[in-house]
């Protein structure tokens, strides 16, 4: 794995929530830890980066806690809270980030245009 400049961003961001739309209720939540690297995670974190409403219902959620479906990857996505889970590409600290971000402002969007 190339070396990522964004881990120790992420990694710092451990244990953190954020308000980021007063009006909705809408907050974020991080958890980030490294880990070994293995087959499935070869870039050696452990992460969960979730949006929540206002009464503590997750709205999105990027993680790498459980396989999908049949296959091994553990890098996913939920776009909602049924969602059972895509596969996500992990590229780089800075593009998960980057990626969760663009899914928040996508539902702030919706959110505000309902």
């Amino acid at each position: 794995m190339p070396h990522d400049g964004g881990l120790e961003y992420l990694l710092s961001l451990n244990g953190m929530t954020f308000v980021i739309d007063d009006t909705l209720g809408l907050w974020v939540k991080f958890a980030a830890h490294q880990a070994p690297s293995t087959p499935e995670a070869p870039h050696g974190i452990t992460y969960s980066l979730t949006l929540h409403d206002r009464t503590g219902k997750r709205l999105l959620g990027f993680d790498n806690a459980h396989t999908v479906g049949k296959r091994t990857e553990r890098d996913h996505w939920h776009r909602h809270m049924d969602d059972p889970g895509r596969i996500y590409e992990f590229k780089s600290s800075n593009q998960l980030l980057a990626d969760f971000w663009n899914e928040v402002d996508r539902i702030i969007k919706e959110h505000h245009d309902e």
